[in-house]
């Protein structure tokens, strides 16, 4: 039983009222900005030039299905997030209703989540900004220009831009929230206004011919299609790490997760419409921008270099915000004595997790520098499925066992809505590759030796340490 013991719903709750471990800087449209800045990011620059191949001018409807699928779960996010506005998101949602292995189990598929998408994206960002050095005439020395066997036939050892940006955010996060939300805010704004470009400026050229047939490889191309998008999406839930550093988080979480999702969702299906209006999908074969692509097709090519920075700028965000959620999960799960303190210790000045950014940082910046990671969105894909699925049923069990607990958020039409995000989820993860099953797995068990050999004597619900 030792394995499903439980945090205390209301000491945590009298925990988050009297904590002053962080900084409380965030409302709720800083909230909605730094989920706008996770969501939009290699989802929209690369990942629709991906998912057209897979499921042709039908990929609208697979973006449709993923934002299903996390509308629904964002639904259960918001709930409680309203009501244990504490750092941890998951992880900490089912520390108190399902368990502390559960827990575990899910704080380990995010941290796996939050690293492999910021180490991804830093290489994605070292593409692009190559690409925008080469328009100005600049071109680094090929050895540092990606990773050692990166690309066949070229001496490259070393990715030098990729693990200086992930240093840049490092640094910046390391100093503080209020300088954070700063830049990503400025940033979302310039991103999200080159999307906005692209749609009122990319419509005019859209050739209804290039939608027929609509579904070349027919609905199971779109369900696959929607497994890959998914990745797309993955952000939303970055904004419940925020809980400590917001000002009224009972009220601005849920409100911040709802409008990021619905805003990015709204603009994913568009774009999705016009790029594929634009190219006949078969013509994205082999192209990393998709968005310059048809852009350059449509003849806009002053476009298309305004959307290369756009891209640049939404890499950014998408590695700071997920490296902020990082920090945060691995916080929260040292707090708990799950991880070494050096996770949750707060630097006395800049009221932040200094040391476990930096170390999270440098771990970031040497896999973007050193490793051809090559698209591993299935793998981040099936972790985050697994921790929504988990957290929709939580949503279920707290409501039969903690019905009176004061919840200023309520999921909507409970036990259905999280019950269609668990089926959802699920369906989507059966649609992703058996590779990627094998290596979850195999994450999950290095997970289980941690815990077990770790993890479980160290907790604070220890017997020996609650007795101490």
């Amino acid at each position: 039983m030792s394995l499903m013991r439980k945090k205390n719903v209301q000491e945590m709750l009298a925990f988050s009222k009297t904590t002053q471990s962080f900084k409380k800087e965030l409302g709720v449209f800083d909230l909605t900005m730094l989920g706008i800045g996770a969501i939009i990011g290699t989802g929209i620059f690369v990942l629709t030039g991906t998912g057209a191949l897979i499921a042709g001018p039908g990929l609208m409807l697979s973006f449709i299905i993923g934002a299903l699928a996390c509308g629904f779960a964002a639904l259960c996010y918001a709930e409680f997030a309203s009501m244990l506005p504490v750092s941890g998101s998951t992880y900490t949602y089912a520390y108190a209703t399902l368990g502390e292995l559960i827990a575990w189990i899910i704080g380990w598929d995010l941290l796996l989540e939050y690293l492999l998408v910021s180490a991804t994206v830093t290489v994605g960002w070292s593409g692009y900004f190559q690409n925008l050095l080469a328009g100005f005439g600049l071109k680094l020395p090929e050895a540092l220009t990606a990773a050692y066997g990166a690309h066949p036939g070229m001496h490259s050892y070393f990715n030098l831009p990729a693990a200086l940006i992930a240093l840049a955010v490092t640094s910046l996060l390391a100093i503080g929230i209020k300088e954070s939300k700063r830049v990503n805010n400025i940033m979302v704004v310039i991103k999200v206004s080159v999307v906005l470009l692209f749609i009122a400026l990319g419509v005019w050229h859209v050739n209804p011919v290039n939608w027929h047939p609509l579904l070349p490889y027919g609905m199971n191309g779109v369900f696959h299609g929607a497994a890959i998008v998914f990745f797309s999406f993955l952000g939303f839930d970055a904004v419940t790490c925020a809980a400590e550093e917001v000002k009224n988080p009972e009220r601005d979480i849920p409100r911040a997760v709802m409008l990021s999702l619905g805003i990015c969702s709204v603009l994913y299906v568009v774009v999705a419409a016009i790029m594929t209006g634009i190219v006949h999908y078969p013509d994205f074969a082999g192209v990393d921008h998709p968005v310059s692509k048809a852009l350059e097709i449509a003849g806009l090519n002053w476009v298309a270099g305004l959307v290369n920075i756009g891209a640049i700028m939404g890499m950014t965000t998408v590695i700071l915000v997920m490296t902020y959620a990082q920090t945060r999960i691995s916080f929260a799960m040292s707090r708990d004595g799950l991880l070494p303190k050096v996770f949750s210790e707060v630097h006395p000045k800049y009221r932040t997790p200094f040391r476990a950014t930096w170390v999270i940082g440098i771990i970031i910046a040497t896999l973007g520098g050193l490793v051809p990671l090559g698209t591993l969105a299935e793998l981040a894909n099936i972790g985050t499925l697994a921790a929504f699925s988990l957290i929709s049923i939580a949503v279920i069990v707290l409501r039969i066992r903690e019905p009176n607990l004061p919840r200023k958020f309520h999921c909507p039409g409970v036990p259905y809505i999280p019950a269609l995000a668990v089926i959802f989820c699920v369906f989507l993860m059966v649609q992703l590759a058996s590779i990627t099953w094998y290596c979850f797995v195999i994450w999950l068990l290095i997970g289980l030796v941690v815990y077990f050999g770790y993890a479980r004597s160290r907790s604070l619900l220890a017997p020996q340490n609650t007795h101490a």
